[in-house]
């Protein structure tokens, strides 16, 4: 059966797809990579699409219910490297990627989690604080 690797990136993991898409390898990436955040607590997971000439609906769609995943398993997901061609047709097509972040590439796409989860944990120490600060009045 074919599968698509997932790497471990410290609190990330790192997708690349590196071959045609079909609904079937798409079903069980979105598998693979959810058991994986739960298995790792990973933080954020980067999906590179650079190599894909098309995105089809299902796909879109599939990509979506990725980022809306991970986010109930407590990980951002940054998708990096569509192609102009893929956004023209996604726009096409109506498909918004509700709840995908996008960047340029790996590059930025790394940066977009690692401010993203900083973010995230600068709020939760801050509500902590204020815990504790109501906590002593």
């Amino acid at each position: 059966m074919e599968r698509i690797p997932i790497l471990k990136m410290g609190n990330f993991l790192l997708v690349t797809i590196q071959v045609d898409m079909h609904d079937r390898l798409a079903m069980t990436l979105q598998d693979d990579l959810t058991n994986r955040i739960a298995e790792t607590l990973a933080q954020g997971v980067l999906i590179d699409i650079s190599a894909l000439e098309i995105v089809d609906s299902f796909i879109g769609r599939i990509l979506g219910n990725i980022a809306r995943m991970s986010q109930v398993l407590d990980a951002q997901t940054v998708v990096v490297g569509m192609q102009p061609a893929v956004a023209i047709t996604l726009v096409e097509l109506g498909l918004s990627l509700t709840g995908i972040r996008t960047a340029l590439n790996v590059e930025k796409g790394m940066a977009l989690l690692r401010s993203s989860v900083n973010e995230t944990t600068n709020q939760v120490t801050a509500t902590k604080c204020s815990a504790d600060d109501n906590g002593e009045d």
